[in-house]
């Protein structure tokens, strides 16, 4: 596989999500976030690791202010060439990549029996294609366990090709609108 088909692919599905318009996004995360809702609800999972979103991923958070109330919600917190979990709690900072994450915690998370993970794009065996740094595949490829894996979208970017590496995650499923 050429790597430039994998950038190729990634660049176009950012495009795809650029452009979707403002009101379009709040209708289409408001469908995501029930779809999900209702996929948590019927899988009955309690420790959830959710993320906090950029610009143009399923806005979560009043998912995850929801949940807060009855589930353990995790987010990753960066670290080195990848993440660690912890719990969700305010107030979030501007970090590395223009992402939020809580304050630093040294509390051992709970086994996460979920995980939704944004995705740029997934390829024709669903395998995630993000934004290219690897954290989430570097984050389970070291987890002891095996969790459900949810991957989110706005709009599906699917390619009808196999542009993943073996290292890349893949999802049980994919909720778009």
């Amino acid at each position: 596989m050429e790597l430039n088909h994998k950038s190729d692919f990634r660049k176009s599905c950012i495009k795809r999500l650029k452009f979707t318009s403002v009101t379009s996004k709040y209708y289409k995360d408001k469908i995501v976030i029930k779809k999900l809702e209702n996929f948590i609800n019927r899988s009955k999972a309690k420790n959830i690791l959710l993320y906090i979103p950029l610009g143009i991923e399923v806005n979560v958070n009043p998912l995850i202010n929801k949940l807060r109330k009855n589930k353990n919600v995790y987010v990753p917190y960066m670290e080195g060439d990848s993440f660690k979990i912890i719990k969700y709690r305010l107030p979030l900072q501007k970090k590395k990549f223009g992402i939020k994450e809580p304050n630093n915690s040294f509390l051992r998370a709970k086994k996460i029996d979920l995980a939704i993970v944004p995705v740029v794009g997934v390829d024709a065996i669903g395998k995630r294609i993000g934004f290219g740094k690897g954290m989430y595949d570097r984050f389970f490829d070291r987890l002891s366990y095996k969790p459900t894996l949810v991957f989110t979208q706005l709009v599906l970017c699917k390619s009808d090709k196999v542009l993943s590496e073996s290292y890349d995650i893949q999802a049980d499923y994919i909720i778009t609108n």
